[in-house]
């Protein structure tokens, strides 16, 4: 399928389109929707709070022009002086910071496919949340064009892309998660 024919046809699916061929996206459970529901309205309220820029969540779209690639990561933000790359259907571009909360399905996409991907279109820090394990990793994009590992001190993650913004692997385990405010309230807001 052709991306223009793609484009045409996901309006009524959820689904990404990789050179070509089309990936249909499995629906989420239940921790799955939550983590996704507390960590975008985290991002959110931070970003909103100090004027940073936008955040989306999926199914809204990045396109990887030159990869052939569109993807519909599970949460994004894009810094102001970038938001001419905010189109009415797409990012066209990588944004500023993905996060991608791993489902068994998605697991090998998001740990090694999307992080080659991210790191090429040159997204500036990608996050990975596994809610099964706790495992949540962050990648800052060196200036070589690499990912490198963000460190997790004194049991925070750091942004380097938003400062000041953390989470805490922690709270990804959590039954029930905590409260926004109180996430909110750790990072001093």
């Amino acid at each position: 399928m052709t991306e223009e024919e793609f484009v045409e046809w996901s309006s009524d699916f959820w689904a990404e389109w990789i050179d070509g061929e089309i990936i249909m996206m499995m629906a989420v459970n239940r921790d799955h929707a939550s983590l996704q529901d507390f960590l975008y309205r985290l991002l959110g309220m931070f970003v909103e709070e100090r004027g940073l820029g936008r955040t989306f969540a999926e199914p809204y779209q990045i396109r990887l022009h030159p990869q052939r690639r569109r993807r519909a990561p599970d949460i994004m933000f894009v810094s102001k002086d970038r938001s001419d790359i905010i189109k009415k259907n797409h990012i066209e571009g990588g944004p500023d910071l993905i996060i991608e909360i791993v489902s068994p399905e998605s697991e090998s996409r998001d740990w090694r496919d999307k992080y080659l991907e991210y790191e090429s279109a040159g997204v500036r820090e990608y996050w990975v949340v596994n809610p099964t394990s706790g495992r949540t990793e962050a990648y800052t994009l060196s200036q070589d064009g690499k990912y490198s590992p963000t460190p997790e001190l004194n049991g925070k993650i750091s942004s380097t892309v938003l400062p000041g913004f953390h989470i805490r692997p922690a709270w990804i385990l959590a039954q029930p998660l905590p409260r926004v405010r109180d996430a909110l309230a750790d990072m001093g807001m």
